[in-house]
Formats: structure tokens, sequence, C-alpha cells
């Protein structure tokens, strides 16, 4: 086992009333890459670090990088905000409101959570406050809260607080729907569902309860091959990621692909939003940071960013680049030159 320890600069960062266009901007590192396998040389180079590119969030979320417009964009779930930046201008406001649209005053987690583009890229939002999985009508370079409705409601019922979405090639949606934008959680008295499901939204608009077992479903993710689906369980009594076979609108052969049980409990984080490469490898949030496993479950190394919480994270295009969300800040590790 071998670790790469980085030290924190202190460097100011984040807006872009603090950017020098004359000179690279140079970001503060923060935490350590831990080797466990030598597979990991392939995967992560060895001078890899991770830098904090933004920062003064509530609880950030959600991460998406989109390329045509070579930017990032990634919920603050209390904020009621999507936040959005570019390496030219840092981090500015992007959507807002982007999970709660009433006028009915409430607490709890309210704004968005997971995005995705769908094919035509549209922005898909899981909207906690709003308890839906919906569409943003404006053009990702110009966005407004005004939102379709994809799904909201089971048999009849709202949703808990829809938390991170995927589509696979065919544009169907994958969603999970744990308790955790409602004010009091499991015993809020507006929760209507008595599961906290995984589900899949057809291209028809049928919505499938995929599973109810998971106790609190948080991130998802396909295999290559879309045959596979992969679920984190953010329970700390239960933190597994669990893996299940897809056929047609089932999941089988449910099974545990891997599992945070027993982890050191001074570490922060638990399963959650996890990116699965070209390759099958997994990267997912984890206590006390990401953790990176190959395609059959082998843990081959860690990076450690345990300040704080990491909730998520999103590949750049091509693959060279993780950003994680971090409670506060926004990370980048740019795996590969």
């Amino acid at each position: 086992m071998k670790k790469i320890f980085l030290l924190v600069l202190p460097i100011a960062i984040g807006s872009a009333s603090c950017q020098n266009k004359s000179q690279p901007v140079k970001y503060p590192v923060i935490g350590s890459i831990e080797r466990l396998d030598p597979a990991l040389d392939a995967i992560i180079s060895a001078d890899a670090k991770a830098e904090i590119i933004a920062t003064g969030f509530d609880w950030s979320e959600g991460p998406l990088w989109i390329e045509k417009y070579k930017m990032l964009i990634w919920s603050d779930v209390p904020q009621n905000t999507i936040y959005k930046w570019t390496e030219e201008k840092g981090k500015e406001v992007y959507l807002t409101p982007s999970g709660y649209t009433d006028t009915a005053k409430r607490g709890g987690e309210t704004g968005s959570n997971g995005l995705a583009l769908d094919k035509d890229g549209n922005l898909i939002l899981t909207q906690c406050g709003n308890r839906q999985i919906a569409r943003m009508e404006s053009a990702t370079d110009q966005p407004a809260a005004k939102y379709t409705p994809l799904a909201n409601r089971y048999s009849g019922k709202k949703f808990n607080s829809p938390n991170d979405v995927i589509l696979n090639k065919q544009q169907e949606l994958f969603f999970t729907d744990p308790p955790y934008g409602l004010e009091k959680y499991m015993s809020d008295p507006k929760k209507e569902l008595p599961f906290q499901g995984v589900y899949k939204v057809k291209t028809n608009g049928e919505v499938v309860l995929l599973t109810d077992s998971i106790t609190r479903p948080n991130g998802i993710a396909l295999f290559p091959g879309e045959k596979t689906l992969l679920v984190a369980n953010s329970d700390p009594g239960r933190a597994n990621w669990y893996a299940y076979d897809i056929e047609g609108d089932k999941l089988v052969n449910g099974r545990i692909w891997a599992t945070a049980n027993g982890a050191d409990k001074k570490l922060k984080g638990l399963p959650d939003g996890m990116k699965i490469d070209n390759n099958g490898n997994v990267f997912a949030s984890a206590p006390g940071g990401v953790w990176i496993f190959n395609s059959t479950g082998k843990l081959l190394g860690k990076i450690n960013i345990n300040d704080a919480p990491v909730s998520n994270c999103a590949f750049s295009d091509d693959q060279k680049i993780l950003y994680l969300t971090n409670d506060m800040n926004i990370l980048r590790v740019k795996l590969r030159s």
C-alpha cells in the first residue's frame, strides 16, 4: 500500500472576480491518493492531485460536466441553486430556484440534487423540494427556472425526494428516491410512500418500481453494456453497493457488490454518488473520500478527502478529469494527462 500525500496551499479561489487572466490560476491542493493495487497506476497517474477549484457552498451535489460549453455545473441543495464553473470565470450562479418552485416556505433540502443530460442536450434534474424528476425547458447555455415534470408519482403517491438520476441509451431514466429532501425525513407527515424506491421511467412516461428493498438508495450508475445496475446505500448500518442484472423492466440477481461496513467511523461520508468509466472502473463516494474499484469490485485505491464528505463525482467527456462535490468545496483531479 502506498500513499501520496498532498498539502493544502492557502490560495484564493472560486469566484470570477479573483481570476487572473494573465496567468493560470493555482488552485489549493487537498488530500492524498492511496494506492492499494498496482492496477490503479493505469487509471490515475502518479502525479495526480485533488485541487479545490471553487468553495463556499452549503452542500454541493450532482456534478455534471457539459463539454459543449466547457462548463461544470452542480447543485447546492440547501441553497436551491445550481452553480457553474469555467476555467475562465470561476464559479457563478447558474440557475435558481433549482428544486423547489412553490411559494410556501419550508425547510429541509429543497434544491436540485442529481443532474444529467438527455440525448438532445436538455438538462434533467432531480428536484428534492418539488419531489419530482424534471426537465429544464431552456437551453443549457441560457438557463431559466421553467421545468416540465417527467415523473412525480408512483401509484398515485408522491415520491419522497428524488436524489440521483441517469439515462440509458434508450433514454429511459433510472433514479433513486430516499427521504433526504423531506423536512422530517422518515417521520415526515407528507411522506406518502412506505418505502424508499429505485425506479425507471420508460420513454412513454410509465414509472416502474425496480426495487423497494434498499433502505437509503442514493447514487446510481450503469456498467458499460447497460446490463448491470449499481446502487449505493447511504445507510450507516448497511453501507453497501448493490448490483442487479437488468431484465427488461425488472432487476434480478441482486447482490452486495462491495461494502463500506467496517470502515473507520472517524472517516466522513458514506456510499453516495458515483460514476463508472468506459472500462467498468467505479469511482464511488465513500467514507473518507472516493473509493476506486475495478469492474469486479476489487478495491484499487482511494482519493482521501476527509475534511468533509464527498457526495458525488463526474467525469469530463474524455474521462481524463474527475470532478468531486465535497460539501463546501468543488474539487478537480486530473487523472491522466
